[in-house]
């Protein structure tokens, strides 16, 4: 049988681990100060656990929605102690919250409780929901967990390498050199080098043809947050054409950006050329792809051009790009099958097939793009 501190240690862990997926700076000096802060409140009290695990882990005013909807998720759903409850001292500790949403709900009598499981979250709810389903209050959650999704990418090995402390299979002779002049010329200060990360090029392709009129707002904000977020992001949208969006998107304010990426595309919510886009893509701008990038094409496939053309370019452009990712909303529905004939051109030369209609299946992309692709 566990015991309770046991099961208090592993829940806490398991909080950690939810904020840092979250986005939140949680390591293992703010995963200790939650012990301590626990050890110097009433635990069994739910109210004093909150506030006391929010203040030793929550740094940032944007951090105190995300540890309310994790804290229900690790401990459980349900009531909050109001802030009048508590001694005016504590009170004056804790943060300040900029969302009044963000401070639990008032009202209800404590009760000792120890951690359970929560059954279900509004945060895992949110994530696995179709884009195509979510009101406009899920829409504003949605942007800001893509926001922190954009920041993960890929990586590869840069040829510059960085001086080290620790010995490695790089000599830097030149530091050595310099260091051997201390012992009249006697190299006994060894000096090494290692090898360095850089990011790599990644191709944005959103289709907001008609048919993708459902999920195009969201997948925009995608493609903004990442040109945001990271360097080396180029953004494209096409329906019967391709434009370069990679301009309008950039900003600080994502609403903006969205409207002049929107004003630029001229055929949004129209038909679908996907072969002569992707043919635009790799003539007139195939010096940003082939560099090694890695091209994320998002679109249902739906298709009327030639699709002949379609796999051609598909085939020119797999030979340019280090990977071809082609995410379709569409296939998230467990009938779904790519048969049309834009998919059919398409598939057989793309790395990776995956879906593309919801804050889950983004995520599942920005582990793609990190996991094994930084090296080759």
């Amino acid at each position: 049988m566990v015991s309770e501190p046991a099961l208090v240690t592993e829940r806490l862990s398991v909080l950690a681990a939810r904020l840092r997926v979250e986005g939140v700076r949680v390591g293992l000096d703010e995963l200790l100060a939650g012990h301590r802060a626990l050890a110097a409140v009433d635990a069994s009290s739910r109210a004093e656990s909150f506030f006391a695990l929010r203040l030793a882990m929550c740094s940032r005013v944007e951090d105190l929605p995300v540890f309310a909807d994790a804290f229900d998720a690790v401990f459980g759903t349900g009531w909050h102690d109001t802030l009048d409850l508590m001694p005016p001292a504590a009170r004056a500790m804790l943060p300040r919250i900029g969302d009044p949403g963000a401070d639990p709900s008032p009202g209800a009598e404590p009760v000792a409780s120890k951690p359970v499981p929560a059954a279900w979250s509004p945060v895992e709810l949110l994530r696995t929901k179709d884009f195509a389903a979510l009101t406009d209050v899920e829409l504003a959650q949605a942007q800001r967990m893509l926001a922190r999704l954009a920041r993960r990418g890929p990586r590869r090995l840069s040829r510059r390498a960085r001086p080290s402390r620790r010995r490695g299979d790089r000599h830097d002779l030149r530091a050595t050199i310099r260091a051997s002049l201390r012992y009249g010329g006697e190299p006994v200060e060894r000096r090494w080098r290692r090898p360095t990360l850089r990011q790599r090029p990644v191709v944005l392709v959103c289709d907001v043809s008609g048919s993708m009129e459902p999920y195009a707002r969201m997948l925009l904000t995608y493609l903004q947050a990442c040109v945001a977020a990271r360097r080396r992001v180029e953004a494209f949208a096409f329906g019967t054409r391709l434009t370069r969006i990679t301009r309008e998107l950039r900003g600080r304010d994502p609403d903006r950006a969205l409207r002049r990426a929107t004003e630029a595309v001229e055929d949004f919510s129209g038909g679908t050329r996907i072969g002569a886009s992707l043919g635009t893509l790799n003539r007139e701008h195939g010096r940003r792809v082939g560099r090694g990038a890695v091209v994320v094409v998002l679109s249902d496939g739906w298709d009327r051009g030639d699709p002949e053309l379609l796999a051609d370019e598909m085939r020119r452009l797999r030979r340019c790009a280090h990977r071809v990712i082609w995410l379709n909303p569409l296939k998230a529905h467990e009938d779904y099958e790519p048969l049309t004939r834009g998919m059919s051109a398409a598939l057989p030369h793309a790395d990776h097939f995956l879906a593309g209609n919801s804050v889950a299946s983004l995520e599942e992309l920005a582990e793609l793009l990190e996991s094994g692709m930084e090296t080759t």
